[in-house]
Order: C-alpha cells, then structure tokens, then sequence
C-alpha cells in the first residue's frame, strides 16, 4: 500500500470556519479545528464605529475568513502529524449569497480607509435581508417581461440573492458601486485568494445568481429594465465564465503555502455553498433521496433527472449538486434558531433551575419531558415562522404562531409544538417536490441536529412518513469539501476521477434509521391537515395580520 493522502476541507459559516483533515482513501476525519470570526455577524454598529447600522442588515469582516485559513491549516496539520507532501488539495464551501466588493485585484473595498465608514463596502452575510425592496422590483419586473427564469427559482427570489444586493449597493451608495471593479461571492473571492486566480463556481452562480447552464445570465435588457447603470453588470462586474464543480481553480499560491504550512502549488478546487456540497458527503448521488441540512435552518437537496417547475423552491440548476442531474434546494429559514429562541426567552426559572441541578443542557430537559407526551396531547399547533418563511412561500414579512395555549400549557408542551411545526414545515416542501414530479422517496440527514435530538428525528419521520438515515459525519459541509478537493487534486495525485467515486469511498452513513411509528403518522395527519389550513389563511394573502403588526410595530420604533 502506498502512503495515506490527505485532503482538507473548509466549511466558512456564520459564526466561524471550520477546517478538517480527510483521509482520501477512506474518509476518516483525521483532525478538525474551528476559528470563530473576531467580528462574527455585523448587525449592529461596523467595527470600531458607534454608528449604528439600519435593521436587516448583516455583515461581515472579510479578514475573518482570511484567518480562518491561517489559524486552521496549520492547527490540522499539527494535530495530526501529517505532512505537507501528503496533502494533495484544499477545498471550500460558504453560505450563499455571501458576496462583496473589491478592486480589481480582490482587495476589499472595506479594507481601504476612504471606504471602511461605507457600510456598503462590506461583506453582505447570506442573511443580510435589507435588500428586500430591490428583491421585490426584481420579482415584479421580471414577471411583468415574462422572464423564464424566474420559474427556476419558485416564481420569486429574495433579498438573500446576489443581485438583490448588488442593486442595494447602486441604489444607497452608487459611489461604492463605482468603485467595485468586482462584485462576487465570498465562495470564490477566498478562492481567489488562495490560488490568484478569479473563479467563480457553478453552484452560487446558478442557485443565487440567476445564471443558466444553457442560456447563462438574464438579458441585458432585463438588467437595463432594472436600472440603466446596471445594464452591463455582468460584463464591467462579474463574469460569464462559470466553472463547474470539482475543477481545480489552481494551485496555491507561495504566500498561502507559507502562511499554511501545505505545499505551493497544492490543488484548489472551485468554491461550492455549504448545503449543496454537504448532498455526497451525506451518499447521495442520485435522484429519489432528499438531503436535509438540518441545523439553526434546514436545507432541502434532491436530485432530479429532468428540470422541473417546484413552488417555492429555491432554485434548480442542472449539474448544479452532482453532474449529470438536475439539483433542487428548498429550504427552511427558522429550525434550530427557532428552538434556541424558546429556550433563550421563554422557558421558567423552574426549568432552569432542574437543569442545573441535573447538570444537563435545557434542551436536553426539555427533549426529554416533551418525548413523553404523546402526539397530539398538548394541544397546541404552531406555524414555524419566527424567521419567516423561505419554501414554499419565499416571504421573510411571515411570523411565527402558537395556537391552543390554555393556563395549562406547559414549557415541553410548546417546545414539542415548534420542533412538530418545523416538521410540518418540511412535510409541506416534500410534497411540492412530489407533486411536481420529483421524487423523494428516502431522506438523510446530516448537520447539528440529527446528533442531538433523537425526539425530533423520530418526530419528522412519523410527520413525513419517511425513513430518516444520518450522514456519519458531523462535518458534512467540511467533508465534502474536502471530497471535491480529492477530485481537483485528480486520480494521478492519489484522488478521484469524479464527485461520484468520491463519495463511494469517503462518504458513510451511521447504523442509525428513523422510521415512521404507524399510530403516530395518523394523529399527525390530522394536525398536518389543520397545518396547512393556517399555512394557507395567514399564508398566501387570506389574512395579512402578521404583516400589519410588523408595520405596526416599525411605526412605533420610528422605523417606518
């Protein structure tokens, strides 16, 4: 046998970038190191300013990312012991559209002092929702040219869309748009850090950035339509060449070789978004098997053999998860956060205090009490939008709801109703994919939750009447990574020919299967049927009162 190779993946998140050290001949996470961002999430005031930043807005320090590279390469390769020559590529997945401005040779323009005030000059996180009214003007527009596109993404994009915010940055701050020779995505600016060389991946392009395969980006016209100054965005801005998954984006440069400890030259693959590369890390390279990244939101990725038309999906780019199919994601904006919530803002002193007593996690009290009670016994139905909702509605002006409360409504009682809520929620985006066509006759789970709550595992089985299989790996994101490097790196440097092989040697599954609990299926379908009444009425225009409150409430915080 010849010597173990080594590839590392680098999962870029909200909060922080986490690297791991793979074995390429097996897949076993050798080491693993995590760096939180110095800045984290920008919503408040820019750093080192006491200006405060409207709401909605969410940004980030590029130089947060660079030190993710230069804190955990190193830190892997020491905790392993591996050498440098034994690792034969890098590969890096972030949230998407997580995009920003530079100068032509990828400086970022909040990195240079005569625009480091301009809010506008920084990173724009994937949640940065300020760009809504754009979001809106882009939707409207296009449906009124009759663009094609706008069916491949659900029949409307959202402030969370690449261009969104590059329309935000022209409109509140032309003389930023003016100075960005390039706008672009964090996916492929780190990659254009690390190897010199401007890529821009297949994946953020077709699923956040309205780009086609077959047809690339929307007309000229459309964009003119849009604004006149935006006419050639693509062409002054961006770029019309789009690299495919897996492809070396080129070899790292010396300055990163130093700052790293791994060789120059080592093989970087294209940039990829943190839910899409997670469908091989998880198995999954055909169609009939929804992927869900199951964590603070919840991502939904089946693949197809046919372009299909999905309400409210987030997108379908072809080639755009595994070549040769049709990739579908859809997605959940609130799971995890919305649990965290609870148990941050809204759970007695009483619990708390047997938590401590017990020394376990509130989570972990509240999981047990509530996998006590039986389906349906509470009482209580949720609609799960406390961060609005993204599939099927694509509306972030949505909230959430709790229904059926009494003065007999106990903490494990709403903490059940929510985790039901989400699963709902998940039941009604599987439906839209099989109604239209797409199957979904299996799903695997990967992310922080399935390790975590057994409860709510079991209850999205019973909820879908699916089985639930969990990716081994709680670094999904990282791993596949880490798999797509072993594929730029190629079979003559000890890795993959393709995604495909990849994933039949680094990818596994836990012995762990959640299967659907007859008796409970058909009290949840009762409910699931009671769900989607209130889904319907509060969400599709019937009743709009979630939206009149939140206007209410921006009027008296003189927001509005």
């Amino acid at each position: 046998m010849g010597k173990a190779k080594y590839t590392i993946g680098i999962d870029f998140g909200t909060e922080s970038g986490r690297a791991v050290l793979v074995d390429v001949a097996t897949g076993e996470e050798v080491a693993t190191a995590v760096h939180r961002y110095v800045d984290g999430v920008i919503d408040e005031t820019l750093p080192g300013s006491d200006v405060p930043l409207p709401p909605d807005w969410a940004l980030q320090n590029p130089e947060d990312y660079l030190a993710v590279v230069e804190v955990t390469i190193p830190a892997v390769l020491r905790q392993a012991g591996v050498s440098p020559e034994d690792v034969i590529g890098v590969g890096t997945d972030f949230t998407a559209c997580t995009m920003l401005p530079t100068k032509a040779d990828g400086t970022p323009l909040c990195a240079l002092p005569e625009y480091r005030s301009n809010p506008h000059a920084w990173v724009k996180l994937w949640k940065h929702h300020a760009a809504q009214p754009e979001a809106d003007a882009i939707n409207r527009i296009a449906r009124e040219r009759g663009e094609p596109w706008l069916q491949r993404y659900g029949g409307k994009i959202s402030s969370e869309w690449f261009f969104p915010k590059v329309w935000q940055i022209l409109d509140e701050a032309p003389e930023i748009y003016e100075a960005a020779d390039r706008l672009i995505e964090a996916a492929d600016w780190i990659v254009w850090q690390l190897t010199g060389n401007e890529v821009r991946n297949w994946c953020t392009a077709g699923y956040k950035a309205i780009w086609h395969k077959r047809t690339g980006f929307p007309d000229r016209s459309y964009f003119r339509a849009l604004d006149p100054r935006l006419e050639d965005v693509i062409d002054r801005k961006m770029s019309r060449q789009i690299w495919p998954l897996g492809a070396k984006a080129g070899g790292l440069t010396p300055q990163w070789a130093e700052r790293t400890g791994l060789k120059p030259g080592t093989a970087v693959c294209v940039g990829n978004v943190d839910a899409h590369v997670s469908v091989p890390a998880a198995t999954v390279v055909t169609p009939g098997r929804m992927v869900m990244i199951m964590g603070t939101s919840i991502c939904h990725m089946v693949l197809g053999t046919e372009e299909r038309i999905v309400e409210g999906m987030c997108g379908v780019v072809e080639d755009g998860i595994i070549p040769g199919f049709q990739g579908f994601e859809a997605g959940q904006s609130g799971v995890g956060d919305i649990f965290a919530w609870f148990v941050e803002h809204a759970v007695p002193p009483v619990y708390h205090e047997e938590a401590a007593a017990r020394d376990v996690g509130l989570h972990e009290l509240l999981e047990e009490k509530a996998s006590r009670l039986r389906p349906g016994e509470h009482g209580l139905l949720a609609l799960d939008w406390w961060n609005g909702n993204r599939s099927v509605l694509v509306d972030a002006d949505l909230t959430g709801m709790l229904l059926g409360a009494t003065l007999a409504t106990r903490a494990e009682d709403i903490y059940r109703a929510l985790i039901e809520a989400t699963a709902f929620g998940t039941r009604v985006i599987i439906e839209a994919f099989t109604s239209s066509g797409v199957a979904v006759d299996e799903i695997v789970a990967c992310g922080g939750l399935p390790e975590r709550n057994r409860l709510l595992m079991q209850i999205y089985a019973d909820v879908t009447g699916r089985e639930f299989r969990v990716a081994r790996s709680t670094q999904a994101g990282a791993l596949g990574s880490a798999m797509h490097a072993a594929v730029a790196a190629g079979p003559e440097a000890g890795g993959y020919s393709s995604i495909v092989e990849a994933a039949a040697h680094m990818a596994h599954l836990t012995d762990k299967v959640y299967r659907p609990i007859p008796e409970n299926q058909r009290v949840y379908d009762r409910l699931y049927a009671e769900y989607v009444r209130l889904y319907n009425y509060f969400g599709r225009g019937e009743n709009n009162v979630m939206k009149v409150l939140k206007r209410i409430k921006a009027e008296a915080r003189g927001e509005a």
